[in-house]
């Protein structure tokens, strides 16, 4: 690969926010009560545990390599050391399909979110996807800030991360709000019982936890932007991990004290609900909902940073055309990779919500084939390259990666037809398939250089 010219310009706080930021998105306010639903507010916070405990591992993977190897693309650079040219296409490939599944999910949830908030946002219908209702007003809203997130990203990183540390600043504060009304208002005995649905309502809230906790990996992808000792890459990306699965659980248990069975089965948006509650006023759900859009924005932006640096490092290898790995003369950002998800986002909310749910299921397929990639480098490299400087080396290295890449296989069974969550016919299956076979397609395309 050759030599880029990124500025390292980011600093252990934007770290923080970007990996944090991209973690925490709208789900935690929409979702929350479902969990709380299917496996009961303990059964739902352990569930997370350890769903969590199987991303943790996997962060450390992450964070050696991340150290070890600071170079822009992260998992592309890990699988082509350990791998090689082929492992490492599927390995980035297969992450870029969660990435953009994200970016295009942000653009159609933001104007949704703001239907919530004002229903009489929504007018100029113009057709129905899968019985969604697409208005011209979601389109205008969700594809002109898609703009406007592309028009950031391309001025540097610097900026994008002043957003992301801003967005998630406010996403923190409405989160306090809500553990402070749980504190002071919420019912312990909400929490009981404990546990419901049994052992299919947890595997209901434990298969999600790796879509939740995708984005620590947006670490390693921008790691020639970041201005760190490379052993604090790895241990910042750890603890970005931990902070985000504190926050899961504890939104989970601030939704159980403050919502009954009854209210919960009532509930369609749990977090803004649980807060309504604890604070006796509308007002304070739509506080929250303003929170959930400021983990929209921090999600949207942390991906367009991942998913740009990817496909970059992909066309600096040869696999993708060669435009795709142009910086900008001025702001040093990869454009037309930018330019390139820009797009897809711009086009999303013409599609409607339920096309970009199959999207976002399909890329969480994705993002956990990625993951057993670099588990399956990580103990490649142990054991080939046992010398290579590791700036900051896992403890119990081996076992750690055997438990990573085993874990992630279950995960990835949980997709499958077997399932009782696997995913759809014919419709997420063939967003699965058909992004396989322009894959296969680009592979054998790619430019004679890539090696």
């Amino acid at each position: 690969m050759s030599q880029s010219q990124f500025s390292r310009v980011l600093g252990r706080r934007d770290v923080i926010a970007l990996a944090f930021g991209a973690m925490i998105g709208w789900s935690w306010v929409a979702l929350s009560g479902g969990w709380v639903q299917s496996a009961g507010g303990i059964g739902a916070a352990l569930a997370f545990l350890g769903g969590g405990l199987v991303i943790v591992l996997i962060g450390l993977t992450y964070a050696e390599l991340a150290a070890a190897m600071p170079h822009v693309g992260g998992e592309h650079v890990y699988s082509m050391r350990a791998l090689g040219t082929l492992g490492s296409f599927v390995c980035t490939w297969a992450i870029i399909l969660g990435y953009v599944s994200v970016v295009a999910f942000e653009a159609i949830a933001l104007p949704t979110v703001l239907s919530f908030l004002s229903p009489s946002f929504d007018w100029f219908p113009l057709w129905t996807v899968n019985d969604w209702q697409v208005h011209l007003s979601n389109v205008l809203i969700g594809s002109g800030v898609a703009i406007l997130m592309c028009w950031i990203n391309i001025r540097g990183i610097k900026p994008a991360t002043v957003l992301q540390t801003v967005a998630t600043l406010g996403i923190i504060s409405v989160g306090v709000m809500l553990m402070s009304g749980a504190a002071v208002n919420g019912n312990p005995s909400n929490l009981m019982p404990a546990f419901t649905g049994g052992f299919a309502g947890l595997l209901t809230v434990v298969i999600i936890v790796p879509m939740m906790l995708v984005g620590f990996d947006v670490i390693p992808q921008s790691a020639e932007e970041i201005n760190l000792p490379f052993v604090d890459i790895g241990k910042v990306l750890v603890v970005s991990v931990l902070l985000a699965l504190a926050w899961y659980v504890m939104i989970v248990l601030c939704v159980a004290l403050a919502l009954d069975t009854k209210a919960l089965g009532q509930s369609s948006l749990g977090t803004a609900d649980a807060n309504t509650y604890l604070y006796g006023g509308e007002w304070a759900g739509k506080v929250m909902v303003l929170g959930g859009i400021a983990g929209i924005l921090t999600s949207w932006n942390a991906f367009i940073v991942g998913g740009s640096r990817a496909i970059y490092a992909m066309a600096k290898s040869g696999m993708l055309p060669s435009s795709l790995g142009e910086l900008h003369p001025k702001y040093q950002t990869p454009q037309n990779a930018i330019l390139l998800i820009g797009l897809l986002s711009v086009c999303a909310p013409l599609v409607g919500r339920p096309a970009l749910v199959w999207l976002i299921d399909a890329g969480s397929f994705g993002i956990v084939v990625a993951y057993i990639f670099v588990a399956l480098s990580f103990l490649v490299l142990r054991k080939r390259d046992p010398e290579m400087p590791r700036p900051y080396k896992v403890p119990y290295g081996r076992l750690v990666g055997i438990l990573a890449f085993a874990l992630s296989c279950v995960l990835l069974s949980f997709f499958l037809p077997f399932s009782p969550s696997a995913l759809l016919w014919p419709q997420e299956w063939l967003i699965v398939f058909g992004w396989t076979a322009l894959g296969a397609l680009l592979w054998f395309m790619r430019s004679k250089t890539a090696s």
